[in-house]
């Protein structure tokens, strides 16, 4: 993740993956074949919670060894909630991880440390082409995935993939209460068919027609951006919190609506405390917000939803359009301390290759490239609705590295939610409370 621009999902404007820090040393050669080097190396590759799945990894750290006989791979999977901490501690350890994943809200925090590795002289051989201007033919890489790697002119990370968020419901249960998605075109109409589940399914303890818990700042800057809001502004090089306007705190009280319909979920955690996708799967839920992604990672979790998750687009406020959508994704990058960056070099290349980015569209992940994300999005009904409903709408937190000290630990996003559905403050009152620590972390000195 890194500075956002929108990134270009076939026709869709779609923002994404964020490019990592400011980099030094020189450039890892690429071995790109067997090397006596490798011989007892140790790669250490952290990627995300949700991101590749096992088998993916598994086949291609297996490819891996085979071109580089003696290496071993230490494959460490990270959860994202205080990953930010994390990586600025592992970055400035002297035994840092060779291969890094980072989220596209938070990379420019990374790009300006001089953390990442240069990659900048390694870009087509990476099959990235051979210019980092987004709107030439040279460059293959989805426009909005290019600009994300990129810092002060230099690539210092990999596009990885990228992807929004959409409804995801239980085919079933919407047949049993009698509910069409293509209905849902609104945000009353959301409610009145949550409702509708919960009264169906009145017999099932915790249940929620519409599972939202009460942190999940992602959708909430959806809400925030449909209903013409902002989180922050930046005001002759001064960031404000946004949070207090009209349009804010409209978008706030959609959040809180749709909590109120019936949701089960915690007031004062997030979607993944408990694991959304483990509550739809477990049939805890008739829809939830959530990323394709979590279609699989419910799946795995129970066997018995395969083929039974679908997806219709976020519905506006305003009946008959799909909501503003945040843009995710993540970026691979190497980071400037690694012992093995070749290794690294050549672990990255694979994955960011074109085998094994088929395997993450069809784990429901939008590819790096323009030429796959065209034929992704004819082929996979899923990332179509993701593409149309990106279209219609999305946007990116703001463009600045101090960002990530906003979403990291203490989340005033989090904050302001979890004391609004509890009683302890007025919409008002917590949105300034959020404002004030928002502009105090945002205009702290680089």
């Amino acid at each position: 993740m890194i500075g956002k621009r929108a990134l270009a999902f076939a026709s869709v404007v779609m923002l994404s993956l964020a490019a990592c820090s400011g980099g030094s040393s020189a450039s890892p050669s690429g071995s790109s074949g067997a090397s006596q080097s490798a011989q007892g190396k140790v790669l250490t590759v952290w990627l995300m919670n949700g991101s590749a799945p096992t088998t993916l990894v598994t086949d291609l750290n297996t490819e891996f060894r085979k071109s580089h006989p003696g290496a071993v791979v230490h494959y460490q999977v990270q959860q994202w909630d205080g990953i930010v901490d994390k990586l600025v501690g592992a970055l400035s350890s002297d035994d840092p991880p060779d291969v890094i994943e980072m989220g596209n809200t938070q990379t420019a925090k990374f790009a300006q440390s001089g953390a990442l590795q240069d990659l900048t002289d390694k870009r087509a051989d990476l099959g990235g082409g051979t210019s980092a201007d987004s709107s030439s033919a040279d460059e293959t890489w989805l426009g909005g995935l290019n600009d994300s790697s990129i810092w002060d002119g230099k690539l210092f990370a990999v596009p990885f993939y990228a992807g929004n968020r959409v409804m995801i419901y239980n085919k079933d249960q919407f047949a049993k209460a009698g509910l069409d998605p293509a209905t849902i075109t609104s945000k009353d109409k959301l409610i009145a068919a949550a409702k509708k589940l919960q009264t169906t399914y009145s017999s099932v303890a915790d249940y929620s027609g519409l599972y939202i818990p009460g942190q999940n700042w992602y959708a909430l800057m959806g809400f925030i951006w449909d209903e013409g809001g902002a989180i922050a502004t930046n005001d002759g090089g001064t960031w404000k919190g946004a949070l207090e306007t009209p349009e804010a705190q409209a978008g706030i009280q959609d959040y809180v609506d749709y909590y109120k319909a019936g949701s089960t979920g915690p007031k004062d955690n997030d979607e993944q405390h408990p694991e959304q996708a483990t509550v739809i799967a477990n049939g805890k839920a008739g829809m939830m917000i959530g990323n394709l992604w979590e279609i699989g990672t419910a799946e795995t979790r129970n066997p018995a939803i395969i083929g039974k998750l679908g997806v219709f687009p976020i519905p506006s406020h305003t009946d008959g359009k799909t909501a503003t959508v945040f843009l995710g994704g993540s970026n691979l990058g190497i980071p400037a301390g690694s012992k093995n960056q070749s290794l690294a070099y050549d672990w990255v290349k694979l994955m960011a290759g074109e085998k094994y980015q088929q395997l993450m569209i069809a784990a429901g992940n939008v590819p790096n490239s323009k030429s796959l994300s065209t034929s992704a999005t004819a082929d996979n009904a899923n990332l179509k609705v993701e593409a149309e409903a990106a279209a219609n709408g999305s946007k990116v937190t703001p463009q600045d590295p101090r960002w990530a000290s906003v979403e990291s630990g203490a989340n005033p996003l989090k904050d302001m939610m979890t004391k609004i559905l509890t009683g302890q403050a007025s919409v008002a009152d917590a949105a300034k409370a959020a404002d004030d620590e928002i502009a105090s972390r945002m205009n702290t000195p680089l």
